[in-house]
């Protein structure tokens, strides 16, 4: 009998031992969600790879609730319809509790109804359009005013710039991106002659007679600059071509929303210097906080010349606020922690602090990169604290008046603050 009882100690002490050893009867099971293959692979890879980072510090720290967490890795390699498919994989057949993936706007919203109607939780950790809240979403990456409309106003009143070329990936995030801006240039006296708009598709590399109808777009006499929302591998031709065009940043500079460290990481930027990047997030930000991140992310992938980037901030940012929120609930179930998540904050890697807002949009300040020789940003401009992220614009009529807010008693994420009606469906 002592020996049975001692036996059962010892193995009561084995499974409650933080850090190395778990309660032996379950797991909270990850997905991860980001392209491995195609034409996305070249940004997602790395989301990918930070996940598995921060899920085995977390279970180096003791796993969550006394359990493992274990990363359940799918591959939708760059196929919109693909990731609806991944996702209810993810969510009906592997339990999932919460799953962080996704990219481009078309694989969110191709996953969107699966999450929904499965009442799944999905972290989105990348600039998007806005235009959308929904109850199962977590949106860690920048809406609208957290990027473009600050960058925007940076080529207005820094560089005196009068003409824009808006070139994006042919999808929704661009179109409707760019809706937004060019209404928001047209309410600040910017003629719509002045305005060029070119689409191409995912992986586009014939860039040569593109770049020659901005070149002469830019020719007219007034200060032009290119708005990029040139989504994956095509930015690769697309920076050659205008290096091979001699445009230089002094003649008409690049704001890219979809370029950072990880897509610069395989051009030669010797010739892009002076070209910019808005996002909300550079590696080079010189805080301890980020220092400390980059030690451990190198550390991690054994590879000196790996870069961090802002969607990896936003994963770093979106899953410690998820292990808040379990915590903070006593359960992974999807609607315990999307109970709790809401008004939690967490450090961010800029040495300030994201807020999860009732419209489950973050708090972020916003910085304008400008790129060197190394492939680094240099931070030129930045606001002077974090900006709470909008899901609806204030610049399209048919938004102006929407609001998203998850918590009693809106619980809508469109509420229309006019007619005083929820447009969706409420949860």
């Amino acid at each position: 009998m002592i020996c049975k009882k001692l036996g059962a100690l010892l193995l009561l002490g084995l499974f409650s031992f933080s850090g190395t050893a778990f309660a032996a009867d379950d797991t909270i099971k990850v997905g991860i969600l980001h392209s491995l293959s195609g034409t996305m692979a070249i940004s997602e890879t790395t989301l990918k790879d930070v996940m598995l980072m921060l899920i085995e510090e977390q279970n180096k720290k003791g796993g969550l609730l006394g359990k493992k967490l274990e990363a359940v890795v799918v591959d939708p390699a760059s196929d919109w319809p693909l990731f609806a498919e991944r996702a209810r994989e993810l969510l009906t057949q592997r339990k999932v509790a919460a799953v962080f993936g996704c990219w481009t706007s078309v694989s969110r919203k191709s996953v969107l109804p699966v999450f929904e109607g499965e009442n799944g939780l999905l972290f989105y950790p990348v600039q998007y359009e806005g235009e959308e809240s929904s109850r199962n979403v977590i949106y860690t990456g920048a809406a609208p005013n957290q990027q473009a409309i600050p960058a925007v106003d940076y080529l207005i009143n820094d560089l005196g710039v009068k003409r824009f070329v808006l070139a994006g990936t042919d999808y929704v995030f661009p179109r409707t991106a760019n809706k937004i801006i060019e209404a928001y240039l047209i309410g600040k006296g910017v003629d719509r002659n002045d305005i060029m708009i070119n689409y191409t598709p995912f992986g586009y590399s014939d860039w040569q007679s593109i770049i020659a109808e901005v070149k002469k777009f830019g020719a007219a006499g007034k200060k032009t600059a290119i708005i990029s929302t040139i989504n994956g591998d095509a930015n690769v031709p697309f920076y050659k071509e205008l290096a091979n065009q001699g445009i230089a940043s002094s003649a008409i500079p690049v704001i890219a929303f979809s370029v950072g460290e990880e897509e610069l990481s395989g051009i030669d930027t010797k010739p892009l210097v002076g070209h910019l990047a808005a996002w909300n997030y550079f590696m080079s930000v010189d805080k301890p906080i980020n220092a400390e991140f980059i030690k451990k992310w190198l550390a991690y992938i054994k590879d000196p010349k790996r870069v961090t980037n802002d969607p990896m901030e936003a994963h770093y940012i979106g899953f410690n606020l998820w292990v808040k929120a379990v915590e903070k609930a006593g359960s992974a179930k999807v609607d315990d922690v999307l109970k709790a998540i809401v008004g939690l904050s967490v450090p961010n890697l800029t040495g300030g602090t994201a807020t999860l807002l009732p419209n489950h949009h973050l708090t972020k300040p916003v910085l304008i990169g400008e790129i060197q020789a190394d492939g680094q940003f240099q931070v030129v401009w930045e606001t002077p604290k974090e900006v709470a992220g909008d899901a609806w614009s204030d610049y399209l009529p048919e938004s102006k008046d929407l609001e998203a807010d998850w918590t009693d008693p809106v619980n809508c994420g469109n509420y229309n603050t006019r007619s005083k009606q929820c447009g969706g469906a409420k949860k």
